[in-house]
């Protein structure tokens, strides 16, 4: 009972923490707004997460990982190149949505500690890139695809996904739209991102 009742403590910290976060971002969080959100202490929090960071770290954890094992399967499935630009931007674009103080949180962190892209990477479920660059190639071979590097395809499929989220600010100013405008700009990315990657990849 009492590994049951700190388990839901615990649950009910990491979705305060999760809604906090995604309205104002790591730095804009209090402890003080997350316990109270929560519905616990600042003291029982501070004794389940004794910093921000740690929290931070655990939220995006959670979300890790049920993110990375939809884009493994996506690139690791037996569908063709263009399935998978097509399939990958749309979930990805949804979960960072759902998410959007993920990416910023990334950049910080790898700007604070390059080494945080190896406890990433050692996960069981980083995505896997091997099959997705022999399929770019062999689609290449049979004149299915223009000569393109599949590495440098897939850094542009994840740049145009990713940007907005990270320049949400800039983008908005630039082309002068609000939340809800912003909003239908990225809905409407989860399709158009992979209609110009594919009109400019495929023969």
């Amino acid at each position: 009972m009492k590994k049951e009742k700190n388990l839901n403590t615990e649950n009910q910290i990491l979705e305060a923490a999760k809604n906090v976060f995604q309205q104002k971002g790591l730095d804009g969080a209090r402890m003080q707004e997350i316990a109270d959100k929560a519905g616990i202490n600042k003291a029982m929090l501070h004794y389940y997460y004794r910093s921000k960071q740690l929290l931070f770290e655990a939220v995006f954890d959670n979300a890790f990982i049920l993110l990375a094992p939809q884009l493994n399967k996506i690139l690791n499935d037996d569908s063709s190149i263009e399935t998978k630009i097509k399939n990958f931007t749309a979930n990805y674009i949804s979960f960072v949505s759902l998410h959007p103080y993920l990416p910023n949180f990334v950049i910080q962190e790898l700007h604070k500690n390059p080494d945080f892209v190896e406890k990433i990477k050692s996960k069981s479920d980083f995505p896997n890139l091997a099959k997705f660059k022999k399929q770019v190639n062999d689609e290449v071979e049979q004149n299915i695809l223009k000569p393109i590097d599949a590495e440098q395809l897939f850094i542009n499929i994840l740049s145009l996904s990713i940007f907005p989220f990270i320049g949400t600010h800039l983008i908005k100013a630039f082309i002068d739209i609000d939340d809800k405008g912003f909003q239908k700009i990225i809905e409407e990315r989860k399709t158009a991102v992979a209609a110009f990657i594919i009109a400019s990849i495929k023969k």
